[in-house]
């Protein structure tokens, strides 16, 4: 009987506590924090890769994240936490552009910086992407002068993001307010540019006072073609449209044997570029304004371009490896869009060929044009070569 009591108490007995459980909950923990870190590290080169400025500059929002996820007491805990910062994004878009049409410029900026930071590294990977807001350029003119070729070209451009359709907002919808307006933006991220383009913008009186309202700091961009050659695809392009119009002679004057000019026609009045740049600099200065060459926009669209992104204060990303020159249509094309891999050419409605007009005519315009392209050069410090 001793002996078999010996044995019980010398033999593992189930009465012996067993071995310690593995530690679940931190394995947990540190899968959290590892997963958390893997996740911010993928989003820090995607943004890296995608030139989103201000990323570098946000690393305390992730450590502060980590230090949350690693203080929580279990590895639940640390999940939960973790599932709540990531999901913690504002609720821009469409919704966040609820309120009165009527709002003012500056009560919308307001809105925008009282608002939760949307351009932060984790809200942007995991809400979408940004916030949309007015637009700080606008390519205000001037009518075929090559305002479609720019905002397609500086599309390209990783920090420029643009609306494609005219929004005609500063002359024909301004009533429908800023609210509106801005619900027509693109979504962009911190240092990227809003831009729109309305060439019909630059001829429109109230135009300036009212991009003004909407901010003092508004860059324009005009560009501007030889007046005479700008009148003449004004009218191809209105012929295409009605081929029963009177000719562009008959247009052109008030009455064809005085060789009085007929200002009223808009193909001929756009063309004043002097007259309607007097409007614009009551408003801003001529440095705020920059005027590209329409023709050398085809000539040399990098070089151009270069000057686009300098005055934006952009990187100069929008180079010769961009473009190729189309024979055809005689103009130059993109090798890839903005989204695609296949090169793009602006449709068929672009390099119309433009019909025979008399010589004596077109001498006459250029006349009447000199002493305004004389003052245009004068007021904008540049020489475009239109005599």
């Amino acid at each position: 009987m001793g002996q078999r009591l010996i044995c019980c108490l010398d033999a593992p007995s189930a009465l012996q506590p067993p071995p310690p459980l593995l530690p679940v909950r931190r394995k947990l923990l540190l899968l959290c924090i590892m997963l958390f870190l893997w996740l911010y590290m993928f989003y820090s080169c995607a943004g890296s890769c995608a030139s989103v400025p201000g990323l570098a500059g946000r690393p305390a929002a992730a450590a502060g994240a980590g230090e949350a996820a690693a203080t929580a007491g279990a590895g639940g805990e640390g999940l939960q936490v973790l599932s709540k910062l990531l999901r913690r994004a504002p609720s821009g878009g469409a919704q966040g552009l609820a309120g009165p049409a009527a709002a003012s410029p500056s009560e919308l900026r307001e809105e925008q910086s009282a608002a939760p930071d949307p351009t932060s590294p984790i809200s942007s990977f995991f809400n979408g992407s940004g916030t949309k807001k007015l637009p700080q350029a606008i390519i205000i003119g001037v009518k075929k002068g090559g305002t479609r070729a720019l905002l397609e070209f500086l599309r390209v451009h990783p920090d420029i993001r643009a609306v494609g359709a005219e929004p005609h907002f500063f002359d024909r919808n301004y009533e429908r307010g800023f609210a509106w307006y801005r619900d027509l933006m693109p979504k962009t991220l911190d240092g990227q540019i809003t831009m729109e383009k309305t060439p019909s913008y630059f001829v429109t009186k109230e135009a300036p006072a009212r991009i003004s309202a909407m901010s003092k700091g508004t860059k324009l961009i005009v560009v501007v073609r030889d007046p005479v050659t700008r009148a003449i695809s004004d009218y191809t392009q209105t012929l295409s449209k009605k081929p029963d119009i009177p000719t562009f002679e008959s247009l052109t004057f008030k009455n064809r044997t005085t060789g009085l000019i007929d200002t009223s026609w808009s193909a001929i009045q756009i063309g004043i570029y002097a007259k309607h740049l007097e409007n614009w600099l009551l408003y801003f200065p001529i440095g705020q304004i920059l005027f590209v060459s329409g023709e050398r926009l085809i000539s040399d669209p990098a070089g151009e371009l270069g000057r686009v992104q300098d005055f934006l204060g952009l990187k100069r990303i929008i180079t010769d490896k961009h473009f190729y020159f189309n024979k055809t249509k005689g103009f130059p094309c993109l090798k890839k869009a903005e989204g695609s891999s296949k090169p793009h050419c602006l449709g068929k409605t672009k390099g119309r060929t433009h019909p025979n007009i008399d010589r004596e005519v077109v001498q006459r315009l250029r006349e009447f044009y000199r002493p305004f392209n004389m003052k245009f050069y004068q007021m904008t410090g540049h020489d475009f070569g239109w005599d």
